[in-house]
């Protein structure tokens, strides 16, 4: 029942989206999903970063926001010294699009937030379009099962996010190992696949 739900919701957002680029939805972003910035700000980095000139502005937190990239399709932003935000236009079908989102927190280790909106800003199901992945696919499959679990289990499961600028993918990287002691590290990181976990976006959702 669920997924008929969501697929008459995404049915019905096909009429409602727009063809705006990727600033124009940045702009209209509701102030609650950045509190940093508020709109006027954000129109002028968007200004600032089209002239050529560096995107830099004083945020509401005493510090400063950067716009660092901004195609028709994606946008970087460093929002605060240890966040970072990131958008995508992902295509559904007829020419319309969904925003996907990442925030990243460095506390000092990487953690993130991934959430999905319509093009006006309506929050959409997050766990109908991208299923997390769990710690237990970074490890080899010959990796000593009871000696990772040890070094890990008491570790909040800490994952980075990353969306790409020029393809539609999401990458996640297993950050929890960076949050612990150099010895400890140093046991874990032969247990770990080298490369980070994939998704393509396929049919509406990342896969």
């Amino acid at each position: 029942m669920r997924r008929l739900v969501f697929g008459f919701f995404f049915a019905c957002i096909l009429f409602a989206a727009g063809a705006q680029k990727i600033d124009g939805y940045f702009a209209q972003m509701p102030d609650h999903l950045i509190s940093q910035l508020e709109e006027a700000w954000r129109k002028d980095l968007i200004d600032l970063y089209k002239s050529g000139k560096p995107a830099v502005l004083e945020n509401t937190m005493s510090g400063k926001s950067t716009l660092l990239k901004m195609t028709d399709h994606y946008l970087l932003l460093q929002s605060t010294e240890r966040s970072t935000v990131e958008l995508k236009l992902l295509p559904l079908i007829n020419n319309t699009s969904i925003l996907c989102m990442v925030e990243t927190v460095y506390a000092p280790v990487a953690d993130s937030r991934v959430s999905f909106y319509t093009t006006e800003w309506q929050p959409l199901p997050a766990d109908e379009i991208f299923t997390p992945v769990s710690k237990n696919w970074f490890r080899k499959e010959d990796a000593d099962t009871t000696q990772f679990e040890v070094l890990l289990q008491s570790e909040i499961c800490l994952m980075k996010y990353h969306l790409s600028d020029q393809e539609t993918t999401l990458t996640a990287e297993f950050t929890t190992p960076l949050n612990l002691d150099d010895e400890s590290q140093q046991i874990v990181k032969p247990l770990l696949k080298d490369e980070p976990k994939t998704y393509q976006w396929k049919n509406g959702r990342f896969e």
